[in-house]
């Protein structure tokens, strides 16, 4: 499923990272490849780019670029929490003051559900978001470099995998999914290093 190859970076730079003796520099600039490829890719596949996709291109390609001009690591290790704060803040107030949220928006063809379910999802993502981003500040704040990557790839893999669960579950509880309703659609649109949960 789309969510789970928009992965496909974050596993080349955490390869990338061990294969090169722990070159956070030279893992920073296979994650900025593998970025703009995975990006060409579903361009290609489908024509055009979810906005969040299109904040994970923009922000590796600067705050990456800066960690490798600079030869700081404080960018690329911000990224993740720039990048989920923003989407929480973009699903927040989309819901406070648009006439529909984000996800609606997105998916409203897809899957029909009464307003209240979607605001409910929509605070229930943007929550997730924020502890993601919180959560990746915490690590990199106060643990190796090594336990930081190591979070980025399992504990941002593992985070969105429980959100992705937990709307699901919550969904079938309100018996607005059945057995034969393909839940991939609102999985792959709330699904963003994602999440971080995104790289």
């Amino acid at each position: 499923m789309k969510q789970f190859l928009e992965f496909a970076p974050i596993l080349a730079f955490f390869i990338a990272y061990y294969f090169l003796e722990r070159d956070l520099l030279g893992a920073t600039a296979v994650l900025i490849v593998a970025q703009v490829l995975l990006t060409a890719v579903l361009y290609l596949r489908f024509g055009k780019l979810e906005r969040p996709m299109q904040l994970q291109f923009w922000a590796v390609l600067l705050l990456g670029g800066l960690t490798l001009a600079l030869n700081n690591a404080a960018f690329i290790q911000w990224r993740p929490t720039l990048v989920n704060w923003i989407l929480a803040a973009g699903l927040a107030l989309s819901q406070i003051f648009g006439e529909r949220n984000v996800l609606e928006r997105m998916l409203g063809g897809q899957l029909p559900l009464p307003r209240r379910a979607w605001n409910h999802l929509a605070w229930g993502w943007s929550a997730a978001f924020f502890l993601g981003g919180t959560l990746n500040l915490v690590v990199f704040m106060n643990f190796s470099e090594e336990v930081w990557v190591n979070y980025k790839l399992f504990g941002s893999f593992a985070l969105t995998f429980c959100y992705v669960v937990i709307t699901i579950v919550y969904l079938a509880r309100a018996g607005h999914l059945d057995a034969s309703e393909d839940t991939e659609p609102a999985v792959d649109a709330v699904e963003s290093d994602s999440t971080e949960p995104r790289p």
